[in-house]
């Protein structure tokens, strides 16, 4: 592509992202059949993608025999390890043309090797209708001046630097929307949230969960008053549960966590994949209260994220209990296997599935909060993700899973001892006895004792019961109980500070 119609390029979808009302954007899928997207999709990957072409030639694949649905599913799923890693980042690219993009992320590297993933402008505003649904149908930042705080970390990694385009773009469409950018540095955090704060409506603070309640408890210890600032979250990256959510809204005074939170399904490899909404989010607040509601549903005891996406800007299937996604990129990725877990649920099967649990979300009290048509209530196709399969530990036989100890963590007054970290993983005694073993992250200036650790075993083992019936029917009880280690912030071995953690340990 020259650099004439590179400009051209960019110019027109940029014109039709800041003219396309979002109504219009979300309402796609109901005038242009999936199944036809899908298929433009791969046979315009298949022309133009010179590392698309070589995998499919190396399975004997005729594209031109690609005529159907069905024919696209039964293609080989492609993945870091037969597709991304064993081709040029050159041939990954469209016409083999890494100069067709004009930015590069690099993936975290948790699972390996980090991967550089480029994409160009247009890429970038795809993703921004997901930032623009969160803003407009949760936060009302349409009619809101609103401060958006960007604390991802800023560098190479896809968050911080996506995050601060996208709202940009949204600034660009006519929100009133402003953007800083702290990245995660907390002191600068306070100090911008303290010093611009007040002149706007809302405050929005982006970044990890955990990160974010760090950050909202630090400034609690050092006097900010989160109440006055109206803070909205929006995060990435993580599954957390909803006493966290209730949890962290009480700190920051929030009244509706349904439309004062909202979290991000998003990856390096294709950005964001979709988003929770306030009608998934209430869907997922009564599921948490139903743990056989939500058994029923996903098929098992832990809570996954619940989001909904745009079925034309991102194709989601199911194998395996595996999420395959095809999106449009930078690397244009047909039924991509990112290795997580989890389950597609349509609009209409998801409502008649609440409806035989007594449930009615669309006009549930925290859905209708005014007189007018509920926001955030949009006919688009669920899916859960539980994460990476790999981030489990097995104990006798029982999956357990670091949400079941997350929601441990949070009750009172526990949550005010700790940050919310913890490594979990089983260890073996000198006669090869298994036994579940728990390292918690203390709080700053929280001291341990004798009585929290036996208070945080007590806790998490309760919710272990409660919320895992693998973990209550195979392990015996005499073993139950996690045998708990409390360490203090930033301990070097557990919790080092600046790394992505991870919450298990083989």
């Amino acid at each position: 592509m020259n650099s004439r119609s590179q400009q051209q390029k960019a110019i027109t979808a940029f014109g039709d992202f800041v003219s396309t009302p979002l109504d219009t954007l979300l309402q796609q899928h109901l005038q242009t059949p999936t199944e036809s997207a899908v298929l433009a999709l791969f046979h315009d990957v298949a022309a133009n993608v010179p590392a698309y072409q070589a995998f499919l030639k190396q399975q004997g694949i005729d594209p031109t025999t690609i005529q159907s649905l069905a024919d696209f599913q039964n293609l080989p799923a492609i993945a870091k390890n037969n597709y991304i890693s064993r081709y040029p980042l050159t041939d990954l690219c469209r016409n083999g043309q890494l100069s067709e993009c004009d930015m590069i992320a690099a993936s975290s590297g948790s699972t390996g090797k980090p991967t550089f993933w480029p994409r160009f402008f247009s890429d970038e505003l795809q993703i921004a209708t997901r930032f623009e649904q969160i803003f407009h149908d949760s936060f009302y930042a349409d009619t809101k001046r609103t401060l958006a705080v960007v604390c991802f970390t800023l560098g190479t990694w896809v968050g911080g630097m996506f995050t601060t385009n996208c709202c940009r773009y949204l600034a660009s469409k006519g929100y009133p929307i402003t953007v800083i950018t702290p990245g995660n540095n907390k002191t600068e955090i306070f100090r911008v949230v303290q010093e611009l704060g007040a002149g706007f409506d809302q405050v929005v603070l982006l970044g990890y969960p955990p990160f974010l309640k760090d950050v909202i408890d630090t400034g609690i210890a050092n006097g900010v008053q989160w109440q006055q600032y109206h803070i909205k979250l929006v995060m990435a990256g993580e599954v957390f549960s909803e006493e966290w959510r209730s949890l962290v809204a009480e700190r920051i005074g929030a009244s509706n966590p349904c439309y004062d939170f909202a979290s991000l399904y998003g990856t390096a490899d294709a950005g964001v994949l979709g988003n929770e909404t306030p009608l998934s989010i209430c869907i997922r607040r009564f599921l948490a209260q139903n743990p056989d509601a939500a058994k029923a549903l996903f098929g098992e005891s832990r809570l996954p994220t619940l989001i909904q996406y745009d079925p034309i800007s991102r194709f989601f299937e199911v194998e395996d209990r595996t999420l395959l996604f095809s999106g449009n990129n930078g690397i244009p990725l047909v039924r991509y296997n990112i290795l997580d877990t989890g389950g597609i649920i349509s609009y209409d099967a998801m409502l008649q599935f609440l409806a035989t649990w007594g449930f009615d979300p669309i006009h549930h009290p925290d859905i209708c909060i005014t007189s007018q048509p509920a926001r955030g209530i949009r006919p688009l196709p669920f899916v859960y993700v539980f994460g990476r399969s790999n981030f489990t530990v097995s104990y006798f036989g029982a999956n357990i899973y670091p949400e079941n100890v997350t929601v441990g963590l949070e009750r009172s007054p526990i949550s005010q001892w700790v940050t919310g970290k913890f490594v979990l993983q089983v260890k073996e005694d000198a006669d090869k006895n298994r036994f579940l073993c728990i390292v918690v992250e203390l709080a700053p200036g929280i001291e341990a004792s004798e009585d929290k650790k036996q208070a945080i075993a007590s806790s998490i083992l309760s919710q272990l019961l409660r919320l895992n019936s693998e973990f209550a029917n195979y392990v015996p009880p005499e073993y139950q109980t996690p045998q708990l280690a409390l360490a203090p912030t930033g301990d070097p071995e557990y919790f080092p500070i600046g790394v992505k953690h991870r919450y298990t340990r083989q």
